[in-house]
């Protein structure tokens, strides 16, 4: 395949997500003659460049590891004043851009080389240029990272030209359930046949083919459709709904089979499927307790948030993640137990949403529990000590706090009890009391 379209893309950041989703979906449709990405790792650049602007993607199939070329691609490092030149003049021809930072912290910096100051002097470019409408996906795991991003551009802005700006751009939220990430291990990429990045790379990129992702619904408010040129995503009017099912459902189910597997001592996510009863395990806590709630929360919102819709998304899912192509991991996706045992996140906000839909979390709480003992292990203090420093910031309501702690307290002890008796009671029966 070549790059024979007619529109320009533009991406920021150089990770899985980026290549893999955004530069890949782009080069399939066919409707692309030019892609860009910005990137700050000198060392990629230059290897990307020394390669001609080609680079290889791993993609995880249910039944093996594909790998595909992409490109070629115009990578600028945004640090060099003639490469940031570059990036602002493709803002101002893009079509599409996307956001694929590591958080939304990184939109903006003190350094010209900013992100949110490429953008604002393109976009700016772009108005008085009358340049192609554009739409930026914000693609950083946050609920309001398009929002956040959008602000952080219109301070760089003059006002007096905030509303020509606007009328030319639309900040997009999105919701992407694809897994995925980087290995960086030479035996690794050996043992599993993967492609480096770059010829004689060390790193190799490695994400699941799934690519139906959730995106804010475009209206630029004059009749005139947007008609993008990465057609697979779907548009819904409200994301929120869907973020907090990825957050509380897929996010949720995904730290409570790490943390369990922390528990035995497994070292990959695919190990869980020959555990005796934790596929059920998992199954009833995503179904039972987030699916639960999520339904009775959004009830005849969408097809998602029904018995029969939900379900289907959880077999899915719990396929998807324990696919040993994949080659997921224990500790990546168990890492900072600190930030998932936050007030808000997806451990104790799925057993929150859980609780105020009148539905006991039990399951969640066991997740809870093991990751608390995967915290003791940096960090020593009790129970209630340790949690109300990772929540203080939130102020949780006095009652809400106590139901919580509530049943982790009673999560730690049937924890305790598992482990003692060398794990061979039944997971249900270790929830329920038995």
């Amino acid at each position: 395949m070549t790059l024979s379209g007619t529109r320009t893309f533009l991406g920021f950041g150089f990770g899985a997500i980026q290549s893999n989703l955004f530069l890949y979906e782009a080069f399939q449709s066919g409707n692309f003659g030019r892609l860009v990405v910005a990137e700050v790792v000198p060392e990629m650049v230059a290897a990307i460049r020394q390669d001609g602007g080609i680079f290889r993607v791993n993609i995880a199939h249910p039944d093996g590891v594909r790998q595909a070329s992409v490109g070629p691609v115009q990578i600028e490092n945004p640090q060099q004043s003639d490469d940031r030149a570059r990036l602002i003049t493709a803002v101002t021809e893009a079509h599409e851009i996307s956001t694929a930072v590591p958080s939304v912290s990184f939109y903006a910096s003190p350094d010209e080389g900013s992100l949110h100051r490429i953008l604002a002097e393109g976009l700016r470019q772009k108005a008085r240029a009358g340049g192609p409408r554009a739409v930026i996906y914000a693609a950083e795991n946050h609920n309001h990272a398009a929002e956040i991003l959008e602000a952080r551009v219109f301070e760089a802005i003059p006002e007096a030209e905030h509303a020509a700006v606007r009328a030319q751009v639309r900040f997009l939220n999105t919701v992407i359930g694809k897994m995925g990430g980087v290995v960086t291990s030479a035996q690794e990429m050996h043992d599993a046949g993967l492609a480096p990045v770059t010829s004689g790379g060390s790193r190799a990129f490695l994400v699941e083919t799934f690519n139906r992702i959730l995106i804010s619904r475009i209206a630029f408010g004059d009749g005139a459709p947007f008609v993008r040129g990465i057609s697979v995503f779907e548009e819904k009017s409200d994301l929120l709904p869907f973020e907090e099912a990825k957050l509380y459902g897929h996010n949720a189910a995904h730290a409570l089979a790490a943390y369990l597997g922390w528990t035995r001592g497994l070292t990959t996510i695919a190990e869980l499927r020959q555990q005796p009863g934790m596929m059920a395990f998992l199954r009833a806590a995503f179904i039972d307790e987030s699916g639960a709630a999520l339904i009775r929360k959004y009830d005849g919102l969408d097809a998602l948030f029904t018995p029969a819709g939900y379900a289907a998304y959880v077999d899915d899912l719990l396929a998807r993640m324990t696919n040993p192509y994949l080659r997921d991991t224990v500790e990546r996706v168990g890492r900072d137990p600190q930030r998932k045992l936050g007030w808000d996140d997806r451990l104790i906000g799925t057993m929150r949403l859980a609780l105020r839909q009148g539905i006991r979390p039990v399951r969640f709480a066991l997740g809870a529990a093991a990751a608390l003992e995967l915290l003791r292990a940096s960090q020593s203090g009790e129970t209630d000590v340790l949690l109300d420093g990772l929540w203080r910031d939130s102020a949780p309501d006095a009652a809400e706090r106590q139901a919580v702690l509530a049943l982790i307290h009673e999560a730690v002890n049937r924890l305790r009890a598992w482990q003692a008796a060398g794990f061979e009671i039944p997971l249900e029966h270790v929830v329920n009391g038995g």
